[in-house]
């Protein structure tokens, strides 16, 4: 038996996705255990067009597989029944029983998405850059214990009892915001029909994981999202909503961290921002613009252009303990390629010191300067995504490799040199190492 975490390292967009559809193939059981739709995983498949999932784990696309979605989760109904039908007509999910929608998730509803949106344009400039998916005022609902979850959800009548006295705050706050008041009959008609196209999925996340546990099954537990986009340890307040990290996996599902064998950490060869935020190593020149363009940095779920900046190895030291990580995967190889010369950010200073940790505020973090080491580039060519064992990569792309391993200090098990599938080299599975 092994329980095997998958997290992003940087700001998201690492290629978890990718990852994790790869990983499936080990698995018995996918759990997805956080964030909403404001993650996008994009999985390239030989023969098909990309498949980018929001709310389903992406070991649907594995025959077979059977899929969670967990209790920590906020779950958009229309999304993700727009996510079913769309994965059951591109021939996945076909199977009764594959997919298990927890019943204590809470639910997204449409006035959740409204007030995000109407904070955001109030607040100009200053905006987070949320997604506009509605995750954080379901997540502050939750935490007020005013939230629905789909056990409610599933009875109309208990779900006019939930929306009821918490619809008066809300128009409250749409009246200062000088949006246009919600009437509960509106938000029930536009909610109706989804409690019975949802019931058939729905049952106990944390009782099947833990069932499974016991029986020795290969459970993969996928994260969204990134560390350093953690509401307790990422760059904050340009953060998500919830825990991001390997340990949410037991308090989402509801079991004891020893039960976890392996930390998979995923991060880019370089890195990438959405939104707002401070991004120390950041490049807003040519280069920036050729990692953009070759790596099509641009968002799954909202189509913004991503920041583009060298490798910050100081930002992933820091996730890197953050989340324990036995494993690493380093993803889009072949994108950094065509340069000479490769900055690597191996650490920090302020105001002239080095700097120990990871700044607490991002006034600190903006006024970092990256320490940066020099390393040999390789040239743009088709070698490197055809390579499939790592002694075929270029030799400058091997020592980037080992120096990154080297300066983390944990194995590089995995490396990703294109977007489909069978385009990874996978030195060490973490499904035996464990």
């Amino acid at each position: 038996m092994s329980n095997v975490v998958v997290v992003g390292l940087q700001w998201g967009d690492e290629g978890k996705g990718k990852i994790i559809d790869v990983l499936a193939e080990f698995a018995d059981l996918v759990v997805r255990f956080q964030g909403g739709a404001n993650a996008g995983h994009t999985i390239g498949i030989e023969g098909r067009e990309p498949i980018i999932t929001h709310l389903v784990p992406t070991g649907a696309l594995r025959p077979g597989k059977q899929v969670v979605i967990g209790p920590g989760m906020v779950v958009d109904p229309a999304a993700l029944i727009e996510e079913i039908d769309m994965l059951q007509g591109a021939g996945f999910l076909s199977e009764p029983g594959r997919l298990l929608v927890s019943d204590r998730a809470h639910m997204v509803m449409p006035y959740h998405k409204l007030l995000d949106r109407a904070r955001e344009a109030a607040k100009g400039d200053a905006k987070i850059g949320t997604t506009l998916r509605g995750i954080g005022p379901c997540l502050e609902d939750k935490a007020a214990r005013s939230g629905v979850r789909l056990a409610d959800f599933l009875r109309p009548e208990k779900l006019a009892e939930r929306i009821g006295p918490r619809l008066q705050e809300i128009n409250a706050v749409l009246d200062m915001l000088g949006q246009q008041r919600l009437r509960l009959d509106d938000v029930l008609a536009d909610v109706a029909g989804q409690a019975a196209r949802l019931e058939p999925f729905a049952g106990d996340a944390g009782l099947l994981v833990r069932r499974q546990m016991a029986r020795g099954r290969n459970i993969l537990f996928e994260g969204a999202q990134g560390a350093l986009l953690d509401i307790d340890h990422g760059t904050y307040p340009f953060v998500t909503s919830s825990n991001t990290l390997a340990a949410a996996a037991c308090t989402s599902l509801g079991f004891g961290p020893r039960r976890i064998d392996c930390v998979v950490g995923v991060a880019k060869a370089y890195t990438t921002r959405v939104g707002a935020g401070p991004f120390p190593t950041e490049m807003e020149d040519d280069r920036g613009e050729m990692l953009r363009r070759r790596g099509g940095e641009f968002g799954a779920t909202t189509g913004r252009p991503r920041r583009c900046g060298w490798l910050d190895l100081a930002a992933l030291r820091h996730a890197v303990e953050l989340n324990g990580v036995d494993s690493l995967c380093l993803t889009k190889l072949d994108v950094v390629g065509g340069v000479d010369r490769i900055q690597l950010c191996t650490g920090y200073r302020l105001q002239g010191e080095p700097l120990e940790g990871f700044p607490a505020t991002v006034e600190r973090l903006q006024q970092v300067e990256p320490e940066y080491e020099q390393v040999e580039g390789w040239p743009e060519d088709d070698s490197l995504g055809s390579a499939r064992e790592f002694e075929a990569l270029a030799a400058p792309a091997r020592r980037y490799v080992q120096k990154v391993e080297a300066m983390l200090n944990v194995p590089v098990d995995m490396i990703s040199v294109g977007p489909g599938r069978n385009d990874t080299i996978l030195l060490n599975n973490p499904f035996r190492r464990s």
